[in-house]
């Protein structure tokens, strides 16, 4: 900019250049202190923000650049760069998330959550959890509620095992089963943390999850919203300013927080405002020294909508026999069908003209004559089909009616056997 110092126009665009660079290099070390936040890289996440902050409000126009550099340098030189300078526990569970980042919330937490939360009275309340696991945090929330619980999970075993704790559960992917919109009073979403390739870029799983799901929750519903407190990231934070009233972020108590660094995100669903600024006041909470403790919700501080809803359609990606089966139980139309026949095939059944002797055979074969015959004289009859095999012996004679020999045939018939048993002993009739 001091070589162009005469050139207003060309230094102007140095200028911009820098303001540039600076908003690449911000956002850099942003996406830097949440990838260095889940290696565990904490000292060097702490730096990373540090640098962000500093470089945001750093005066472009100073010329103590040298400073800069060297900081910069130095926090290139602490990144994890090998396999060995990251440990093998991080490694690990690094793994684990990408075995679908099966993350379980613990009882004890979700009893806190429960404490901030007041349900209708005489209302069966709709809860839902789009990657549910094995159930048991939904079935927790549902239990002693009156509550109708509903959970979507991607791996078949779990999808099994949840079925044992919620009312119905859909198997496959959330994002390709079929659900009611606003049917829901309640939502517990847990997502997988992860990084995900989608549609040709990338985008991360606890977004996405909260995007596709929000649209489920009713007017006035309840989200949890269970992620690393870091991940409060600007465009989470405006997504949720936008949908929800009341929020309030809270983190796991120590023991469990220690592990992955959860908080939990409550708000009342409202409709959606256009506001850029909307998740501004979130965006502190991003900072751990901000975050208050889950002991400290007040009870009963989110009232679920007491209003009845039908949840009409809830069907997950993969064909659930046990899901069909429920349904069947349900159907009106199966139920109509297989009681129509009932009165018919419980009264006497008489022939309308006396059975020929070949309608007497197959009725037989069939297995049809077969039991006790009440009449005035008892009797037991069993028919059965054997295989009789004969000899059929054909002359056969010239045109000159000189005999020429013999062609044997065997012919294989059916033969109608009843054995029947009486007071007086048993006969075989064919």
């Amino acid at each position: 900019m001091e070589k162009y110092a005469a050139d207003h126009r060309r230094a102007r665009e140095c200028y911009e250049e820098l303001v540039k660079a600076r908003k690449r290099l911000t956002a850099a070390l942003g996406g830097a202190r949440l990838a260095l936040l889940e290696l565990e890289e904490y000292a060097v996440a702490r730096t990373a923000g540090k640098l962000q902050s500093g470089l945001a409000g750093f005066n472009l126009m100073s010329r103590a650049y040298k400073p800069v550099y060297e900081a910069l340098h130095g926090f290139a030189e602490k990144l994890p760069e090998r396999p060995d300078t990251v440990n093998a526990q991080v490694i690990g569970r690094l793994m684990n998330q990408v075995r679908m980042g099966y993350y379980p919330t613990d009882p004890e937490n979700i009893s806190h959550i429960l404490r901030g939360i007041r349900f209708p009275e005489g209302v069966t309340t709709n809860v839902f959890d789009p990657c549910c696991g094995c159930g048991k945090a939904l079935r927790q929330i549902a239990q002693g509620n009156n509550c109708f619980a509903y959970g979507v999970e991607l791996d078949e075993h779990r999808a099994e095992e949840a079925q044992t704790r919620l009312h119905r559960v859909g198997v496959g992917s959330f994002f390709h089963s079929r659900i009611s919109s606003e049917a829901f009073h309640l939502m517990f979403l847990n997502p997988p943390y992860l990084s995900v390739l989608n549609q040709g870029g990338r985008a991360r799983h606890e977004k996405r999850f909260l995007v596709e799901s929000l649209g489920h929750l009713m007017m006035g519903g309840l989200l949890i919203y269970v992620i690393p407190y870091y991940r409060l990231t600007p465009d989470i934070c405006r997504i949720l300013g936008e949908n929800f009233d009341n929020l309030s972020v809270w983190r796991f108590t120590d023991g469990e927080f220690q592990k992955f660094k959860q908080a939990a995100i409550l708000g009342l669903r409202k409709k959606r405002i256009d506001d850029p600024e909307a998740g501004t006041p979130l965006e502190r909470y991003a900072d751990l020294a901000a975050l208050p403790c889950i002991t400290q919700l007040e009870e009963g501080r989110y009232a679920i909508p007491a209003v009845s809803k039908t949840v009409e359609v809830f069907k997950g990606e993969r064909f659930n026999e046990k899901e069909l089966e429920r349904q069947l139980a349900h159907s009106d139309s199966i139920r109509r069908l297989m009681n129509a026949g009932s009165s018919l095939d419980r009264a006497g059944k008489h022939p309308l003209l006396p059975l020929s002797i070949g309608q007497i055979g197959l009725v037989g074969g069939s297995g049809m004559i077969n039991g006790l015959i009440e009449c005035d004289t008892p009797h037991i009859i069993k028919g059965r089909i054997i295989k009789v095999r004969t000899e059929e012996r054909e002359e056969k004679f010239s045109s000159r009616g000189i005999h020429t020999g013999a062609e044997i045939k065997e012919v294989i018939s059916n033969k109608m056997v009843f054995n029947v048993l009486t007071p007086k002993g048993f006969k075989a009739l064919t």
